[in-house]
């Protein structure tokens, strides 16, 4: 995708074909395979941005927080053709700036190598590089 003007928007309508479209053009089918439970935790979210491009929907971002001392980003995607012309750094750079008085920000992602380096150029750190024993993450995911 060449280099042009992308808009962030806060709270947008979104088509949820366009939605549907953009979690499966980066193969999240944990969500693409049950519709109605995206739309609920879309309309759910603390905060929702798209990242648009020519009208043409590139990106989003999902928060789900109390506003006061933990934000946990949900979703952070960029379509393909998007990827690497900093969709991803705009998003995230707008939900820190959302949630600036917010202390405690939280994620969790695959285990690649470019995610860890993108999280760590916007300030985040993986839980085992805080120190020994200082945190511990867990997670339990039901089928």
């Amino acid at each position: 995708m060449p280099s042009r003007e992308v808009s962030v928007e806060a709270s947008p309508v979104l088509d949820p074909a366009e939605v549907m479209s953009l979690y499966e053009a980066v193969g999240w089918t944990a969500y693409t395979d049950e519709p109605s439970t995206l739309e609920a935790a879309l309309a759910g979210s603390s905060l929702v941005l798209a990242a648009r491009c020519e009208g043409r929907l590139v990106g989003l971002a999902r928060v789900i927080s109390d506003g006061a001392t933990v934000c946990y980003v949900q979703d952070l995607l960029v379509h393909p053709d998007a990827q690497r012309t900093g969709v991803g750094r705009t998003l995230m750079l707008a939900v820190l700036k959302h949630f600036a008085g917010v202390r405690q920000k939280v994620l969790l992602t695959d285990d690649e190598p470019g995610q860890r380096v993108f999280y760590e150029s916007v300030g985040f750190r993986e839980t085992r590089d805080h120190g020994v024993g200082s945190l511990r993450a867990f997670v339990r995911f039901d089928s």
